[in-house]
């Protein structure tokens, strides 16, 4: 029997389940990224996303199609985390502005709302390149439109649309040659295609395990209750099924449940043919397997200690706790300074390590968010950092080619400050655009200064590869060190500082004036020493200015100027 419509409830099942599909995949398609750096990936900042739209979703009680559209689409625009991540919150915009006012979605509707998904992300992306999440996005829309021309049915709709967008993936190595090199295909396309799996799956009725999709946090926590563990009668909740050798009569079940009634509560005990299932609490699951396995054998034996897990509870209350006092304090020092004269400019800036985050604040930064390069910051990150800058014109500092894109989106989302972006790759790009404020110009003045003087900075990064890869016509083993210049990759070798020198040799020329040199948390200030020494050796015309930079994965991040 043909499907024509699919109604709120099923839609919001089917964006949770495409958004746990996503976060149970998550690692798959991490490794599917290009460069093999330990960074936060696409996987993971595309499930972020995603995830933080699912957490609006699930707050909702019995909600319309327009509350639906707009947990999802905000949820997502101020959860979005890294370039992938920001192309889907804008494929979820674009998808749920166009479903919006319905009551039910058919074909129609839903190719409507793919093409509308394609437009708003293609819109979103100043250089949109051909071979990424774009590219399948827009194959899901073209095969939508054609598919709504031949069937009214969802039911031949979605595999036919899945189908080409698989089609679409398999293609994208040929149309980036860097993916073609790595032997891989488009993670964000992957992700994409997961999402839409996942969707589909419930509209399949499949099980789909919610497990990773907690409710929005809505309750205000404010005492951890420190119930005792002794008020858990039975520790272990104990389940299986048993395939049974014979009939299981009405006097066995009877029997049966009389045993488990003697060791344990919570029982359920439901025999369907030559199946039973079983469900109870009990001090002594080896009593209740022993007895089960005298009518048969048994599958499906989970056992989970439930006095444990309400510790782990208690720790995660407090931790909570602990955050929403943290959260209070930095409001209340927010409130503080939104009190005080506003000023005409100030900054915002994404860093990666401590000593870096002082580095910033002595040159003027007003706000720093920690975690650029290992976890990227999302749009709300970005929003909450605003609202606590005190300031007519802020200034944004990225300092990640995968953050320009979120900051970006806060951009559009503030409408009482004037925002910046000023599209630093890198933390040394970062460095030269604060030193290069002039507080006695005006804001334009200043954003004409500092992209100009970022165009200077060359930066280095050192890190080790997390898996094997062929890039940049380079075999890279996991393990090995790799020197990244802002193109690509520039060295590999077994020796961090003989790999960092390499890389330096290649960042150098004749107007080369100034080395900066950051050392991560992992290089003691000794070897530091002794690196810079080695440095000033090779190149005694240039200075080297050397700084802890405490950033985690990178040994060490530079900068030729």
């Amino acid at each position: 029997m043909a499907t024509k419509t699919i109604n709120v409830d099923m839609l919001a099942k089917m964006f949770l389940a495409g958004a746990q599909n996503i976060e149970a995949k998550k690692e798959y398609i991490n490794e599917l990224n290009v460069f093999p750096v330990p960074d936060g990936d696409t996987g993971t900042n595309m499930s972020l996303t995603i995830m933080a739209a699912a957490k609006e979703v699930t707050a909702l009680d019995r909600p319309d199609m327009k509350e639906l559209a707009k947990a999802i689409s905000s949820g997502s625009l101020r959860g979005a985390r890294g370039n992938s991540g920001v192309i889907l919150s804008q494929l979820l915009r674009g998808f749920t502005k166009a479903i919006r006012e319905e009551k039910e979605i058919d074909v129609l509707t839903l190719a409507a709302a793919c093409s509308r998904a394609r437009d708003t992300a293609y819109k979103a992306v100043m250089k949109p390149k051909e071979g990424t999440i774009l590219t399948v996005a827009s194959g899901i829309a073209e095969k939508a439109a054609q598919m709504a021309e031949e069937t009214d049915d969802l039911e031949v709709f979605f595999p036919a649309v899945i189908a080409y967008a698989e089609e679409v993936l398999a293609k994208t190595p040929e149309m980036l040659p860097v993916l073609k090199e790595a032997g891989v295909v488009d993670s964000g396309g992957q992700g994409l295609l997961e999402v839409i799996k996942g969707a589909y799956d419930a509209f399949q009725g499949k099980e789909i395990d919610y497990s990773a999709i907690q409710p929005g946090s809505g309750i205000n926590v404010t005492k951890v209750n420190a119930e005792d563990t002794a008020d858990i009668k039975f520790g272990y909740c104990t389940e299986f099924i048993i395939l049974t050798e014979k009939e299981f009569t009405e006097t066995d079940e009877h029997e049966f449940k009389g045993f488990l009634s003697s060791i344990g509560d919570s029982i359920v005990c439901v025999a369907d043919e030559d199946v039973v299932k079983v469900h109870v609490h009990t001090n002594d699951p080896g009593l209740a397997i022993q007895k089960a396995l005298t009518y048969g054998q048994l599958s499906r034996m989970k056992i989970d200690n439930m006095r444990e897990e309400h510790q782990e509870k208690l720790i995660r209350d407090a931790e909570k706790l602990a955050a929403q006092q943290a959260e209070e304090e930095k409001k209340a020092e927010a409130e503080k300074k939104a009190s005080e004269p506003r000023k005409a400019m100030g900054f915002i800036t994404v860093s990666i390590g401590t000593g870096l985050n002082e580095i910033f604040k002595e040159l003027g930064a007003d706000y720093i968010i920690e975690g650029g390069q290992t976890m990227n910051p999302s749009t709300e990150d970005m929003l909450n950092a605003i609202d606590q800058v005190n300031a007519d014109t802020i200034f944004i500092l990225p300092n990640n080619k995968n953050i320009v894109l979120a900051a970006n989106q806060a951009k559009a989302l503030v409408e009482d400050k004037e925002i910046i972006v000023i599209p630093t790759k890198t933390v040394p790009q970062g460095i030269t655009a604060i030193i290069n404020f002039m507080p006695d110009a005006d804001a334009k003045e200043n954003e004409e200064a500092m992209l100009e003087e970022i165009k200077n900075v060359k930066t280095g990064q050192v890190t080790y590869a997390v898996r094997d890869t062929h890039i940049d016509d380079k075999e890279i083993h996991e393990g090995d060190i790799m020197g990244i210049g802002d193109k690509g990759i520039l060295s590999v070798g077994k020796n961090i500082e003989e790999t960092t020198k390499e890389m330096l040799s290649q960042l150098i020329d004749d107007e080369s004036e100034l080395i900066s040199l950051y050392y991560g948390e992992e290089v003691t200030e000794e070897d530091a020493e002794k690196f810079t020494g080695e440095i000033e050796a090779l190149y005694p015309d240039i200075d080297v200015d050397t700084h802890f930079g405490g950033q985690p994965i990178y040994y060490y991040v530079l900068a030729v100027e």
